[in-house]
């Protein structure tokens, strides 16, 4: 039993291994290591493209994110008031929205995207008289809606969690000392859940950075990190794309890794 374990994680990190010594690689070759060099990381850096890319992809992930974070911490808040029945059918469909393929998400946000468009840039026409009517499109604002759709779905997981751990008491006994509502959220439960939103953070912002699927789908014109290494692949595997797959490796473990801390800091903390 111990075997085979063991031969899945082989299975699992082996490539990845590969791809992260590979890119220490001194020639040309994505399959023969000739000597350790970090000329490629250099060379990955000076990309004026990739520059834009990574840009492009940090502007998106931490606007998503946010958004994420803050309708996330709210949905979880709601759901708390609601009724057994009513609670458990958007707890299944917050699971259904994680659990959905991330192609039939992109095809469904595109579908909906353009669904809108044309009945919203005929509207915006009629009522923005002139020569350039404003136009809604594929871009970063679409990218940013179906990142931060998706990700608040995780965001509300993980702070509803947190929030059915805390208990009715604190704030029944804030309510006692005439504490209002907002008091109450701000003083009692928002110090209390704030280490689970800020872990939603860190993996909405973590899935935003690294996602292809529903990004190809929805990105129009623009171009992200994961893009550019699609279409870069495409002309064949160099030890510049293992530099890059190397550092948004680097950059995604320590994201979840500061999320795992965040969380069981506050276990701790409480007990738990």
């Amino acid at each position: 039993m111990r075997a085979l374990i063991s031969s899945v994680y082989l299975f699992l990190y082996a490539p990845i291994a590969l791809v992260v010594l590979f890119s220490f690689n001194a020639g040309r070759s994505a399959s023969e290591f000739t000597g350790f060099s970090t000329a490629w990381y250099g060379k990955a850096l000076g990309n004026s493209f990739l520059v834009s890319a990574l840009q492009n992809s940090l502007m998106i992930a931490f606007t998503s994110a946010v958004l994420a974070a803050v309708f996330g911490t709210m949905a979880a808040l709601g759901m708390e008031r609601l009724g057994p029945r009513t609670r458990a059918l958007f707890d299944a469909l917050l699971a259904a929205a994680i659990v959905v393929p991330g192609v039939v998400i992109g095809i469904a946000t595109l579908v909906a995207l353009v669904a809108l468009f044309s009945f919203v840039n005929p509207a915006l026409a009629i009522l923005w008289p002139g020569e350039r009517p404003p136009q809604l499109g594929l871009g970063y604002g679409s990218i940013i809606a179906a990142h931060g759709l998706f990700s608040m779905a995780l965001v509300t997981m993980i702070v509803k969690a947190r929030i059915a751990g805390l208990g009715r008491d604190i704030v029944e006994a804030s309510s006692d000392l005439y504490a209002t509502p907002l008091t109450t959220f701000r003083l009692i439960v928002l110090p209390q859940i704030l280490p689970s939103i800020l872990a939603g953070f860190l993996l909405a912002f973590t899935f935003s950075f690294d996602d292809f699927i529903i990004a190809f789908f929805v990105a129009g014109s623009k171009t992200t990190l994961p893009i550019y290494v699609f279409a870069s692949i495409r002309r064949g595997v160099t030890p510049e794309i293992n530099a890059i797959a190397t550092m948004v490796l680097a950059a995604s473990l320590a994201l979840i890794l500061s999320a795992r801390l965040l969380m069981r800091e506050k276990k701790s903390k409480s007990g738990e």
